[in-house]
């Protein structure tokens, strides 16, 4: 596997409240854990949120003693370590008057040979990029949904909805979370990309299918996409993951 994990604070904002990180075990290839988060709340906030649910799951992740468990009990782990990190984040907010009503989204992607496992809060995405499908693996939690799932608004109209950045549903804002779950094989070709709002709202699915599968460095990719965010007004913090599998040479 290879990855690279960019993260900007955009043409507007004065902080940055995008957090992203890969994590994978000494001496071993798999597994692999891709964590992204954005932070709300305000710069103290926002900025605690999001640090500290990447840098926890991380921690926790790198502690297994046995990846094999692991692998068996995804789900049970992935759930368990989110509503941990999620009510201390509730308590935090409930006991210090700087981080009220502080919250964070939450992308976790599981990485175990094969298989992909994630685990989803909020509007930050999960792209699943292949050499003859490319689509959107997570579903936003965000008002506009709703509102084009009761069929109110379309999906052209919710792309320029005044609401179309509030999310309804985040790490830390409740006692419990209830967390989205996807899994399914990955192939030779398969490439993730986890990124923030600041680059969904700003390059589509066939855009970004355009920059990442180009014959260049993971990282130019990246960057790329980030560049054209900021070109595009930059108005967010702009954050990319991308997982891209590597075909193993056989020696002969």
């Amino acid at each position: 596997m290879r990855y690279e994990v960019l993260s900007d604070i955009g043409r507007k904002r004065t902080t940055n409240e995008d957090r992203a990180a890969v994590f994978v075990p000494e001496h071993q290839p798999f597994p692999l854990l891709a964590v992204i988060a954005d932070g709300m709340g305000g710069h103290k906030g926002g900025d605690f949120a999001s640090e500290t649910v990447v840098r926890t799951i991380g921690e926790r992740f790198l502690q297994i003693s046995d990846y094999d468990v692991l692998r068996a009990r995804w789900r049970d782990w992935l759930i368990g370590t989110i509503q941990e990190v999620n009510y201390d984040l509730y308590d935090i907010a409930l006991r210090e008057e700087q981080y009220n009503g502080m919250g964070t989204t939450l992308d976790v992607v599981l990485i175990y040979e094969e298989r992909v496992f994630i685990a989803h809060v909020g509007d930050s995405r999960v792209y699943r990029i292949g050499r003859d499908e490319a689509i959107q693996v997570t579903k936003d939690h965000s008002y506009v949904n709703v509102l084009i799932d009761s069929g109110e608004i379309t999906r052209e109209e919710a792309k320029v909805h005044p609401q179309r950045n509030w999310i309804v549903k985040a790490v830390g804002t409740e006692r419990r979370i209830d967390v989205d779950l996807y899994t399914f094989e990955r192939s030779e070709e398969t490439l993730l990309l986890l990124c923030t709002d600041g680059l969904s709202n700003k390059i589509d699915l066939d855009e970004m299918v355009t920059f990442v599968t180009r014959s260049a460095p993971l990282k130019e990719r990246a960057q790329s996409l980030i560049d054209v965010a900021n070109e595009r007004g930059g108005e967010d913090n702009i954050s990319v993951i991308l997982v891209e599998s590597v075909k193993e040479e056989v020696e002969g």
